[in-house]
C-alpha cells in the first residue's frame, strides 16, 4: 500500500501538477488578440511572444537536460520560479503598454517575460516529472507519461473558462474587466506558483533507484547514443519535429477551418473537443504502446492515418466545399480531431521510445535534446500554415447570420498538400531508419 501512495503522491500528483500549469502557454490564443489591442501593436507583433515560448521550451530543455538529470528538486524550483515569473512579468509590461501605448519597451519585455523566462520554466518544468514517472511505473512507462503529459494536452480545456471569466465581465459579449487582462496575469502567476511548488515538493524518485555509473554514462550523452547508428537518432529527431510541425500548422488554422465549414457559432466547442482528443492521445497512444513490441510501430499508425485523413480532405475538397455538406464536416472534423491526437501521442511517446533505445541512465538528457525539435516546430508550424494561406488562395466573405467572416477555403487546402507530404517523410523515417527495439 506505500508503495502505491508513494507511486502516486510522489509521480504522478506532482507530474500533473506541473505539466497542468505550464501547458497553459497553449492557452495564448484566448487572450492575444486582447493583449495587442491593449498595448497598441497589432496581432502578428505580439504571436511572436508565443513562438519565442515554444523555441525557449525545445532549448532549455536541450540545454538543462543534464541539470534535470543530476537533480529533479533542483530543476522543479528553477521551474516554478521562471514560469511564476515570466507570468508575472508578462502582466507587469501589459500594464506598461496599456499606459505606453506604441511602446516598444512592452513590446520586448512581453516577448522576454512569455517568451525567454517562461520558456526556461516550461522546458525544465516539462522535463523534470518524466523520468521520475518512468521509474515508478517501469512495467507501464507510456501510461506514466501519457497521464502527465495528458497533463499538458488537457489543461487548456481546464484553464480557457477561468481565463475568460477573469479576463470578461461577460463572456457571452466578450465585455472586458477593467485591467482584466494584466490582472489576470497577475492571480495567474500566484495559482500556478502555488501549484508547482507543492508539485516541487513531492516530486521525487523512487527510494530503490541507483543512478547508473557505467562508461557511457561518464563519457555522457555522445557515448550513449553511439548505442545505435546516428541516423537511427536522428530520424526520431526528425520525425518527432515533421510531426509537431504538420500539428502546429493546421491547430492555428483550425478556428478559421471550422468556420469555413459553416460552424462559426461553435468554434469555441469544436475547439476545446479538440483540445479533449489532444490529451486522449498523449494518454490513449502512449498506453497502447505498452502493450506493443516495439513502440516505433505507434508513430507508424500516427503518420498513415494523419496521412489518410489529410488525403480524403485534400482529395475531396472538404474544407473548401465543406459548408452545408455533412458528409464532408464530418471529414475535416475527423482530421482535425485525429491531428490533434497524433500530435498529443507523438509527444508522451518519445520519452519512452528514447529509453527502449538508450536505457534510462541518461534519458533526462537525450529526452532534453530531442525537445530542441519542439523548439524549431515552434518557429516553422504556424508560421509555414499562415504563410501558405496568405499568399495562395483568397479571402472571401461568409455569413453567418449577422456574423460576418474572412476566410480562405483554398488556403487552408493547400496546407494540406505540404502536411500530406511531411506525413510521408516521417512515415518513411519511421519505417526505414528508426532501427525496431524491443522494450
Amino acid at each position: 500500500m506505500k508503495n502505491i501512495q508513494n507511486k502516486w503522491i510522489r509521480g504522478a500528483i506532482p507530474a500533473l501538477l506541473l505539466h497542468c500549469s505550464i501547458s497553459t502557454v497553449y492557452c495564448w490564443s484566448i487572450f492575444s488578440q486582447e493583449i495587442a489591442a491593449y498595448i497598441g501593436f497589432s496581432k502578428g507583433a505580439t504571436e511572436w511572444a508565443f513562438s519565442f515560448a515554444i523555441f525557449f521550451l525545445g532549448m532549455s530543455a536541450a540545454f538543462l537536460g543534464n541539470l534535470v538529470e543530476k537533480n529533479i528538486h533542483k530543476s522543479s524550483l528553477i521551474a516554478t520560479i521562471t514560469f511564476a515569473a515570466g507570468m508575472a512579468g508578462t502582466g507587469f509590461f501589459i500594464w506598461y503598454g496599456g499606459n505606453h501605448q506604441h511602446s516598444a519597451l512592452a513590446l520586448a519585455g512581453i516577448y522576454v517575460s512569455y517568451g525567454f523566462i517562461m520558456g526556461i520554466g516550461l522546458g525544465t518544468g516539462y522535463l523534470s516529472p518524466v523520468k521520475t514517472l518512468m521509474l515508478w511505473f517501469k512495467d507501464k512507462k507510456g501510461l506514466a507519461t501519457g497521464l502527465a503529459v495528458a497533463g499538458f494536452g488537457a489543461a487548456k480545456a481546464i484553464a480557457s473558462p477561468i481565463m475568460q471569466k477573469l479576463l470578461y465581465s461577460d463572456v457571452a459579449t466578450q465585455t472586458q474587466r477593467e485591467g482584466g487582462i494584466y490582472k489576470m496575469f497577475f492571480i495567474l502567476a500566484i495559482a500556478y506558483f502555488v501549484m508547482m511548488f507543492v508539485g516541487h515538493l513531492l516530486l521525487a524518485k523512487p527510494a530503490d533507484w541507483v543512478e547508473p555509473q557505467n562508461k557511457a554514462k561518464e563519457e555522457g550523452i555522445i557515448a550513449t547514443l553511439k548505442r545505435e547508428p546516428i541516423v537511427s537518432y536522428v530520424a526520431i529527431w526528425l520525425m518527432f519535429y515533421i510531426n509537431i510541425t504538420c500539428g502546429l500548422a493546421l491547430i492555428s488554422q483550425e478556428k478559421m477551418i471550422i468556420k469555413c465549414i459553416g460552424l462559426a457559432a461553435f468554434a469555441g466547442l469544436f475547439s476545446t473537443i479538440s483540445a479533449v482528443f489532444n490529451a486522449g492521445g498523449r494518454l490513449g497512444f502512449s498506453a497502447w504502446a505498452d502493450h506493443m513490441k516495439d513502440r516505433n510501430t505507434v508513430y507508424k499508425l500516427i503518420f498513415i492515418l494523419s496521412i489518410a485523413f489529410t488525403g480524403v480532405v485534400y482529395f475531396t475538397k472538404g474544407i473548401a466545399n465543406g459548408d452545408g455538406n455533412t458528409i464532408l464536416i464530418i471529414f475535416v472534423l475527423a482530421l482535425i480531431f485525429f491531428v490533434n491526437a497524433g500530435y498529443g501521442g507523438g509527444f508522451s511517446n518519445i520519452p519512452t521510445l528514447l529509453s527502449d533505445h538508450y536505457g534510462m541512465g541518461s534519458i533526462s538528457a537525450i529526452h532534453g535534446i530531442t525537445l530542441s525539435a519542439w523548439a524549431f516546430a515552434g518557429l516553422t508550424g504556424n508560421q509555414m500554415a499562415s504563410y501558405i494561406v496568405n499568399h495562395t488562395g483568397k479571402f472571401i466573405e461568409q455569413h453567418h447570420g449577422d456574423l460576418v467572416v474572412m476566410v480562405n477555403p483554398t488556403g487552408y487546402q493547400n496546407v494540406l498538400i505540404v502536411t500530406g507530404a511531411l506525413y510521408i517523410v516521417a512515415l518513411l523515417l519511421s519505417v526505414f531508419l528508426v532501427k525496431p527495439v524491443k522494450k
